[in-house]
């Protein structure tokens, strides 16, 4: 079996050395330094220091040459990149490949989400082959062999099957779910709920905070989610509040750090600076207001955020902008019934 994968940022190479111990793995980097430093030394020192690489990951700059004959392409390049990086090679990609996203966000100019901007940059590919991962998974914690779980989305079982497969390990446990837009809403919005649980973070705020954001926020891509056509309990599993606790809470999650950085009054153009690249959630938040506006969807905590990172309020502005709001029932338009089937990320 051959695997490609596209995007040598830390998510992708961690990817990149799981599956190298069962098949023929690609890594494609834009960089040429990165691919010299896979290449000659194994180790990812820009993106992901510290860790060494398996001798048999390829990591290469020819995108084409990656993808030739890839059974399976796993795509981990930053959401606004997604479509220019694949459409110069699509003609690469075998018409019966397993296409996983690795990839959390939304296209801002489109408002689509991942796999349909794969499935329209493959136009002639199965929809039912283009799946997602997505679940608590800081790459260095998982490159570090922490036990933890995630989830794999496809309409197609038996794709979620081949990937499950190849993953699963004894500290990755990989877990199947037929709910592809759930996994995806999950895994973008909760990149803007980060923000501003740093936010909180950088206030000095307390637990009370904290647990705060995550639930509110949890009933907000929950809202949008089941609008999309998600299924309500898919949010209660490993994409939804897995994925929410972990980005919300851990020192890694580059989303947090930035929140952190503008609740201590560091401005955006400054906490961008002093990063590699531009966190998800600055560009998923304006696109998941414009998202939840189509569907008549209240995303309060998204959209204060999509305001306080492009519509010039101040961090104690957002604070009381969501402490005044008018009282509200906790579950509303949660969309939640009790005689619905459990999907299986949360069994």
């Amino acid at each position: 079996m051959k695997v490609a994968v596209v995007g040598a940022g830390a998510w992708g190479t961690t990817l990149a050395s799981i599956v190298a111990n069962d098949a023929d793995t690609w890594l494609w980097a834009r960089e040429a330094h990165v691919v010299d430093a896979i290449q000659a030394r194994r180790t990812n020192p820009l993106f992901l220091p510290g860790f060494s690489i398996p001798p048999s990951v390829r990591a290469t700059r020819d995108l084409a040459a990656a993808l030739d004959g890839a059974d399976i392409v796993v795509v981990a390049v930053p959401a606004q990149h997604v479509r220019a990086t694949l459409i110069p090679a699509s003609a690469a990609v075998a018409s019966d490949a397993t296409v996983v996203i690795a990839t959390k966000g939304i296209e801002l100019a489109t408002r689509r989400r991942m796999s349909e901007v794969v499935s329209e940059v493959l136009a002639d590919h199965d929809t039912t082959a283009i799946g997602v991962i997505s679940g608590p998974n800081l790459a260095r914690e998982v490159m570090a062999g922490q036990p933890t779980a995630t989830c794999v989305a496809f309409a197609e079982p038996n794709r979620a099957a081949q990937v499950r497969d190849l993953l699963m390990s004894d500290s990755l446990r990989v877990y199947t779910s037929d709910d592809v837009v759930g996994c995806e809403v999950g895994g973008a919005a909760k990149n803007v709920i980060a923000i501003a649980a740093g936010v909180a973070d950088g206030l000095g705020y307390g637990l009370n905070t904290k647990a705060t954001v995550v639930a509110r926020g949890l009933a907000e891509l929950t809202r949008l989610g089941v609008a999309l056509g998600g299924r309500p309990l898919t949010f209660l599993g490993l994409a939804g509040i897995g994925d929410l606790v972990a980005t919300c809470s851990s020192p890694l999650s580059r989303n947090r750090s930035l929140g952190e950085a503008l609740g201590r009054g560091t401005s955006l153009r400054t906490a961008l600076a002093a990063g590699l690249s531009v966190p998800e959630g600055v560009q998923t938040a304006p696109a998941l207001v414009a998202m939840s506006s189509d569907v008549d969807v209240e995303m309060p905590i998204v959209t204060a955020v999509a305001d306080l990172l492009h519509g010039g309020i101040g961090v104690d502005d957002m604070v009381a902008r969501l402490m005044r709001r008018s009282p509200k029932a906790e579950l509303h338009g949660l969309g939640i019934e009790i005689s619905e089937q459990e999907p299986s990320c949360v069994k």
